[in-house]
This record gives structure tokens, sequence and C-alpha cells, in this order.
């Protein structure tokens, strides 16, 4: 597997539920947003890879697993690791870390997104743009 990104985050009050933790599907929101930044760092430009002119890369699969509570203030870190399935999907694993936790370095959660390439006009799955395989060996 190929060398992971990391992103690094406070949890906000937004992301909490009436239980005062982040609610489930906010933690899936939290690995799109890694996502989001590890494709900027390599250089894709997320106006036009979103505007999906001539490509779309929807998730066709999202799970998450939570080990640990995290709260309103608390400082994560999120790794994540993309890897090729096909000439027209890839799929990335994320593994969630709170910042304070250097020595045991555990796990607070894990998820997985599976994404497909699709061709926008006849909605049909294509392959994969080379800046995507360039972000994926990278």
């Amino acid at each position: 597997m190929n060398k992971s990104f990391v992103y690094d985050r406070t949890i906000r009050f937004q992301d909490t539920d009436a239980a005062r933790v982040v609610y489930f599907a906010n933690g899936l929101s939290l690995c799109h947003e890694a996502y989001e930044a590890s494709l900027a760092a390599s250089g894709i430009d997320l106006k036009s890879f979103f505007r999906g002119e001539a490509i779309a890369v929807p998730i066709i699969h999202a799970s998450i697993d939570f080990f640990k509570p995290m709260f309103c203030g608390d400082r994560i870190t999120i790794s994540l690791k993309p890897t090729l399935l096909s000439p027209e999907s890839f799929q990335i694993e994320y593994e969630l870390f709170f910042d304070q936790d250097e020595v045991e370095k555990k796990a607070i959660a894990k998820a997985i997104t599976k994404h497909t390439c699709i061709d926008i006009n006849t909605r049909k799955r294509c392959n994969l743009s080379q800046e995507l395989l360039k972000w994926i060996e990278h």
C-alpha cells in the first residue's frame, strides 16, 4: 500500500450530537474532508474535480467503526491510504487517532470508502483520470 496522507482536525461542536459525541454520519464527513485535503495537496483543483464536467467519482460504499468517543475540542489526526481496485475504481482506508495519543497510537475509528469513476453523460463506468491515478500512486 502507498504512503498515507495525514490530516489534522479539531472536533467542533457542529460535529457532535445530543450526547455530545461525534455523530456517526459526521465521522464519515471528517474522512471526506481529509480526502478533499489530500486531493488538494496533490495539486488537484477541487472546484474542477467536484464540478464533474467530464467524469464523476461517486462513493459506492462507505462504512465506519468507532472505538472511542470524540468530543468537541478533541484534536485528531486522520490518516488515509487510497488503493487502486480496478482501472475504474479505488478505495480509501482511513484511521482516526487522538493527537495526544503518541504512545499507544490506537485508532479511535476506522473507515473505508469505495469510489468508481463514471462518464457524466452516459453514467457508465470509465477509467480513472491520470490525475487520480497519480494521486493514488503518491
